[in-house]
């Protein structure tokens, strides 16, 4: 029986290594996006006090720290590639379920600020129809996408990147223009995007640093390609900390020219679609470029981030750690979990029409997302602390990048706003709530780990 197994083992299809260091890093940065932080921008702005450069790049050292904890537990699980598996392992089944229940709100959330964001934008174009009206438009194409089980190559998905890259270097180049066209008042005016004296808070940057993660959501993708790599152990570790390098400095530059060209101390016309109006004082033509660009690159983030909370949610469902009947149910036909998708869009469109009603806001979607990240983010960071430092070598390689990675993500948690801690602890609570109901106190297993594997 046992030789029958293992010819049968030996002679079904699997993934093939075809991947090398640089398809990675093409894959992570197409993922996050290049524009990435252009979306967040005024949010970024507002909250930080105009310190958006230092802002990216703090969070992109707390991101460094935990790329490198996502490589290495990538390597103890090549074919898991999630945070709650992670923790769940090493650390105890029960905070694995509550990292992945911190990670549904994340993905949850997701696909929510897309379409408010696509939604807003639309309604810059297209100021006759109501912002609801566009929501509910957004979120219908969106889902029947998803549903009919639609999907985007990766040629398409470059295509898209290259497009994205020379609207960014068109604007780099209106932006040079702009500002060295105009009047300014010497050098402090290049060192104030960094530091502005009269301006600058340390919780308001810390504020400000909380919400920048967002624009690094996504890193951790690239650790489920770790079948179809070559050489996984090494290059997924190097693709996810150079993607993080190469997003960080991209977005840092990127956000400098633009409070270059529009300083802080000027406020916005509307602070969730600040870049596009930045952009178009630049140059005008820029405005519906940019504006289109960023349209047309949230629209992809919000069909891939439905998807994905979907599948997360699936995952979750067929696991036990959700009801499997609904959450577990994959559609017949279109083999994708429809429930799922409709479930999420639904979530989505409640959010986004509450914005209209004020009570809820872009801002708010990103600080709540960043909630349920950097819990998931902690988790990563000490499951790697205690399997390579703590059971494995004690060498200071082991020991500093996760520590280092904990703090920064603990101090980040620490400094969102507190209507995203009020929001994020209930979102919590019930979470763990319902998971002490389901195990009668964690006694029993929430989630099976090993999950049998998928067909094709």
């Amino acid at each position: 029986m046992s030789s029958s197994t293992t010819g049968t083992s030996s002679s079904a299809p699997r993934l093939r290594r075809t991947l090398t260091l640089w398809d990675l890093i093409l894959y992570g940065v197409i993922v996050i996006q290049p524009v990435a932080p252009m979306s967040v921008f005024g949010v970024l702005s507002d909250r930080g006090r105009g310190h958006v450069v230092t802002t990216i790049l703090i969070a992109m050292v707390g991101m460094l720290f935990t790329a490198i904890s996502y490589g290495r537990m990538a390597r103890a699980y090549p074919s898991a590639g999630s945070a709650f598996t992670y923790v769940g392992q090493e650390i105890n089944p029960a905070l694995g379920y509550v990292t992945g229940w911190s990670m549904v709100m994340d993905y949850m959330l997701n696909p929510m600020i897309c379409i408010i964001w696509i939604s807003q934008q639309a309604h810059v174009f297209a100021p006759g129809v109501a912002y609801w009206v566009w929501t509910i438009i957004f979120a219908a194409v969106l889902t029947l996408l998803n549903v009919q089980g639609i999907k985007t190559s990766a040629r398409v998905n470059s295509a898209l990147a290259a497009g994205m890259g020379v609207v960014i270097v068109i604007f780099f180049v209106a932006a040079a223009r702009y500002i060295f066209g105009h009047p300014h008042d010497g050098a402090g005016f290049f060192t104030r995007p960094f530091y502005d004296p009269e301006m600058f808070n340390a919780k308001a940057v810390l504020g400000g640093t909380s919400i920048a993660v967002l624009t690094y959501i996504g890193f951790d993708g690239i650790s489920t390609l770790s079948e179809e790599a070559e050489n996984p152990r090494r290059n997924i570790l190097l693709a996810t900390v150079l993607t993080c390098l190469v997003i960080g400095i991209l977005s840092a530059i990127e956000v400098y020219a633009a409070q270059l060209v529009w300083p802080a101390s000027r406020p916005f016309p509307d602070v969730d679609t600040a870049f596009v109006h930045v952009a178009g004082q630049a140059w005008l033509p820029l405005f519906a470029i940019v504006g289109f660009t960023l349209l047309v690159a949230n629209f992809g983030s919000g069909m891939g981030a439905q998807i994905g909370a979907a599948r997360l949610l699936y995952g979750m469902g067929r696991s036990s750690a959700l009801p499997k009947s609904f959450f577990g149910a994959v559609d017949p036909h279109r083999h994708v979990p429809r429930n799922n998708v409709i479930f999420v869009a639904a979530i989505a469109l409640a959010g986004a029409l509450l914005v209209s009603a004020g009570v809820f806001s872009y801002g708010l979607g990103a600080e709540m997302l960043n909630f349920g990240a950097l819990i998931a983010f902690m988790g990563v960071n000490v499951a790697a602390f205690l399997r390579y430092f703590v059971k494995g070598d004690r060498k200071f390689s082991n020991f500093f990048p996760p520590v280092a990675g904990f703090l920064i993500c603990l101090l980040l948690w620490l400094n969102l706003s507190r209507q995203a801690w009020i929001a994020g602890s209930i979102w919590m609570a019930v979470g763990i709530a319902f998971g002490a109901w389901k195990t009668r106190g964690f006694k029993g297993n929430l989630i099976d780990f090993e999950l049998p594997p998928e067909e094709a």
